[in-house]
């Protein structure tokens, strides 16, 4: 589904997944390499397995980015723009793009040193109320409520996870409506934004691909190639 054919000139975007139920003594291990920010944060979580899942989150995402620019785990610095999208610092490396997303007891990692990216999962629930109402646009909630009724839960979070990987991509967080764009609904291997308002950008400029994950859930990652063709590379 998320495999793109691999192309000589296409750049890759590493996608790294790992489960955040971890033995305690390896949830111990990772936990030394928090930083104190992320130590107190954990800390605040009300229950035991939300705490634990984030160490297993965090400490996971500084291995990994620790290993591709050789540096130690906890000498990484982070920062947030205006949005609240983590980055590295100066005193790390700029120019490594990468985004995290967890549902339950799963993690992905997207990472290229070419482009701004976002990645979603969500692991698929039944709904009672009408969220695609909420947040999706007109065109959207009219092709979802033209779905047969089995096909309603995937059409719903394929929307939902592409969506969200573009809003993470874009970087400008909850103050881009998500009206504001169209995705595809469908089991497509070719996908590609149907629209962006003009104030946003061009709809070929993006990249949208479904990720490869464990059953029940939903995964997408978008990035800003600006037409340069994209292969993921998986590393799990």
């Amino acid at each position: 589904m998320a495999r793109t054919e691999a192309e000589p000139d296409a750049a890759l975007v590493d996608i790294w997944s790992w489960s955040l139920d971890l033995p305690d003594d390896e949830i111990a291990r990772l936990a030394t390499l928090l930083s104190t920010d992320e130590a107190i944060r954990a800390a605040r979580f009300v229950k035991e397995r939300d705490a634990l899942r984030y160490v297993a989150g965090r400490g996971q995402l500084r291995l990994i980015l620790g290993d591709y620019l050789g540096i130690a785990p906890r000498r990484l610095t982070f920062a947030y723009n205006d949005f609240g999208k983590p980055y590295l610092t100066s005193a790390s490396r700029t120019d490594l793009h990468f985004n995290l997303s967890h549902s339950a007891d799963r993690a992905v990692l997207a990472i290229s040193d070419r482009f701004p990216l976002g990645i979603d999962i969500e692991q698929a629930r039944p709904m009672e109320e009408d969220v695609a109402g909420h947040f999706f646009s007109p065109k959207e909630c009219a092709v979802l409520r033209a779905m047969p009724q089995h096909l309603y839960i995937p059409g719903f979070y394929r929307c939902w996870t592409r969506k969200e990987a573009f809003v993470k991509a874009h970087g400008a967080g909850l103050s881009l409506a998500l009206d504001a764009f169209d995705v595809p609904l469908g089991n497509d291997t070719a996908l590609k934004l149907e629209r962006l308002d003009d104030t946003i950008g061009t709809p070929d400029d993006w990249s949208l691909l479904d990720l490869d994950v464990p059953e029940g859930f939903f995964g997408a990652v978008a990035a800003l190639t600006v037409g340069t063709p994209v292969e993921l590379r998986y590393r799990f």
